[in-house]
């Protein structure tokens, strides 16, 4: 069924309050940590902080909808996964960032509506910085309207990137994107936080952002904002966006096109040992 307006504005707003929630715990235990362990592999880290704001931000989903489906990073799967709404849910985007005091992390938490990114609520709790969108509805940030920037030559471009957990054991990894994209523009900057990256693209203080390897609760909020601040989403290949595909390429539109061709320019690194 198709969502008003008004059920848009209430996703949001429920999303906002457990963004926040979830916001408010970080706020709370950063510089204070106890426990930091790794998940399995080299470099996912896990704290205290992460497991106490996704409970937060839990709490005000299922006050809310109750029976709602939710995906979590450190909680997995809750409830009937094949409806048609579900909540992606990162309640600590860039822990390694925050294990380290590196102020560049936040709790991100989106909504998808048959599987598309519709309703995303990011919140920096270093900066105070509110990310705020839906489809149809503009994206925001601390209440006020921001759209992508205005830059139409990849040369001129400041883009963003990351590189997967699993980039010492895979050849299918970023690196040589990074090289080549870095000689072309005028620098690609690595943030730690993907959902945060979406956001600068969608606020225009970046021009792009490609990355491979991640997982919808990394996308789902960002990728909304971007499109209603008037940029583009897609897969690589600019066909239509997967959020399960764990690949995104987000820009302002403008250096879309530009940015597509160089990425599938690109061989991958283990072809030039």
């Amino acid at each position: 069924m198709p969502y008003s307006p008004t059920q848009l504005q209430t996703f949001l707003d429920i999303a906002t309050e457990a963004a926040l929630a979830g916001g408010a715990v970080l706020q709370f235990y950063a510089g204070n940590l106890a426990e930091i362990r790794e998940k399995g592999r080299s470099g996912d880290l896990v704290t205290e902080a992460d497991k106490a704001a996704e409970e937060a931000i839990l709490t005000v989903i299922k006050r809310h909808f109750p029976d709602h489906a939710i995906l979590a990073e450190e909680s997995g799967r809750i409830g009937d996964q094949t409806g048609e709404l579900l909540w992606a849910i990162d309640p600590l985007d860039g822990t390694t960032n925050y294990t380290h005091q590196y102020p560049f992390y936040a709790s991100s938490v989106g909504l998808l509506i048959k599987g598309i990114p519709s309703v995303g609520v990011i919140f920096d709790p270093f900066r105070e910085d509110l990310f705020r969108a839906a489809k149809g509805l503009g994206a925001t940030c601390n209440r006020r309207p921001i759209q992508v920037s205005p830059t139409t030559d990849l040369s001129r471009s400041l883009l963003v990137t990351g590189f997967a957990y699993d980039r010492r054991e895979t050849p299918d990894n970023n690196y040589a994107e990074f090289c080549h994209l870095t000689h072309l523009t005028q620098g690609v900057r690595r943030g730690g936080a993907a959902s945060l990256d979406l956001a600068y693209v969608a606020w225009g203080r970046l021009d792009g952002f490609w990355e491979r390897g991640l997982s919808p609760w990394d996308m789902a909020a960002g990728a909304v904002m971007v499109e209603e601040a008037g940029g583009k989403v897609t897969a690589y290949d600019e066909g239509s966006f997967v959020i399960d595909s764990g690949r995104i390429l987000a820009t302002n539109g403008q250096i879309h096109s530009a940015l597509s061709h160089e990425l599938l320019q690109v061989k991958p690194l283990a072809e030039y040992s």
